[in-house]
Parts: structure tokens; sequence; C-alpha cells
């Protein structure tokens, strides 16, 4: 599923024109983003919950040359998905 049938189902389903289900999925994700550039978690009840996770400095190899790299550490997001999700 793409953002394309999402926003129809979400139309379908809420009783809205493609535009309004279009613009309330836009907000939705948009607030989501803002949330986790804050440092903030998002919990979902009966969904999951989205998260920021830090990834630590690691060593790696280039696959093409080989070569030695260090990955710098970074910040993820990360997803648990609720207990009732896969029932």
């Amino acid at each position: 599923m793409n953002k394309t049938d999402l926003v129809n189902e979400i139309a379908a389903k809420a009783g809205l024109n493609k535009v309004d289900a279009k613009k309330a999925l836009d907000a939705c994700l948009e607030s989501i983003e803002q949330a986790l550039a804050n440092d903030d978690k998002v919990q979902l009840i009966g969904f999951g919950t989205f998260s920021v996770a830090e990834r630590g400095e690691r060593s790696g190899f280039n696959p093409r040359t080989k070569e030695k790299i260090q990955i710098p550490a970074s910040k993820v997001v990360k997803f648990k998905p609720a207990a009732e999700m896969g029932k």
C-alpha cells in the first residue's frame, strides 16, 4: 500500500473526500515527525509506538574497496508494534 492507496482508504472509511483525507494524513504524519524531531515518543494505543534511538559509532567496511571505515553515531526512528497488531 502506498500513500495514495492509504488516502483512498481513509477517505472511504471516514466518509471524507480525497482532498480532506490527504490533508488529515499529511497533518498526522507531520505531527509524528515533529514529535520525533523533538526526541518525544508517539504512542498510539492498539497500533504501536514510534521512538528515537541513539545508534553508537561503529566500525564497518566499504564493500566495494574492502577498506575499513568508522560509521558515525546517529539517531534512528524505531517502531514497536502493539501486541494487538498481529492478531
